[in-house]
């Protein structure tokens, strides 16, 4: 992408995703999208016609892989960073889908958007808090990985406020701060949680988790079945790739 060599003194990769359903573009020097965004697409109950935020968009994987299993939904992309935001609109338009994405660039805390105008939130919001780790030099790591003003909580209650009543929102984070998640989506007074635990290997603990919230529903908490991704050889197990490669859904 030429238009964004400037932006990008370090360059592009261009990526494929889905089994080459989709192409990314993505900061050589930054954060690298993984299976986690890809999961998270795939866990979005998202039905053809429908809205869905994709909050703290990166480089617009969630919303491209969402547009790509799901014809006909419509993305609102959220970005703070401006060379992000940038690179966000170029990927849509590779992927032919700029027609069914609208890009806002805004902070979390602050987004120009109505209260309960979205049929599903998705969010992969930065995995440690202020102050846990050392950060990243690197600008576009540091603001994917640490929590800025906005914390945990401040992002579950962004995405409950703009959600609508029967609308879910769903999140990946890391397993370990799985009871602050709990705790955040409690302060909702919500019901209709679930979590589904994904496992690298049968035999090792989980490392991330996604939660399931559904605004208005009032049904107990819920442990899902989880997702093991790899084989203990390290090849991807049957159920990975099908969400990985063949662009199915994940039930939550």
């Amino acid at each position: 992408m030429p238009i964004l060599d400037a932006v990008f003194p370090n360059g592009l990769t261009e990526d494929r995703l889905l089994g080459g359903r989709m192409q990314i573009a993505q900061p050589a020097d930054g954060y690298r999208v993984a299976v986690d965004p890809i999961l998270l697409a795939a866990a979005v109950p998202a039905q053809p016609g429908e809205t869905i935020a994709d909050l703290g968009a990166g480089s617009g994987a969630v919303g491209l892989c969402l547009a790509t299993r799901v014809a006909g939904c419509r993305i609102v992309a959220v970005e703070r960073e401006g060379d992000l935001s940038r690179l966000v609109q170029a990927n849509a338009s590779t992927n032919g889908i700029s027609g069914a994405l609208h890009l806002i660039q805004a902070d979390i805390a602050s987004l120009p958007l109505a209260a309960a105008s979205l049929d599903h939130v998705a969010m992969n919001p930065p995995y440690l808090a202020a102050g846990t780790a050392t950060e990243p030099a690197n600008r576009l790591r540091r603001v994917a990985a640490v929590e800025g003003s906005a914390t945990l909580p401040v992002w579950i209650a962004r995405a409950w406020d703009l959600v609508r009543a029967g609308g879910t929102i769903s999140l990946i984070h890391r397993a370990d701060r799985l009871d602050e998640i709990i705790a955040a989506c409690r302060q909702q007074q919500s019901g209709g949680l679930a979590v589904l635990p994904i496992w690298p290997k049968p035999d090792q603990a989980a490392h991330r988790v996604i939660i399931r919230l559904r605004k208005g529903d009032r049904s107990p908490f819920r442990l899902a079945p989880g997702l093991v991704l790899h084989h203990p050889d390290g090849g991807y197990t049957q159920a990975a790739e099908a969400i990985l490669r063949d662009a199915l859904a994940l039930a939550v």
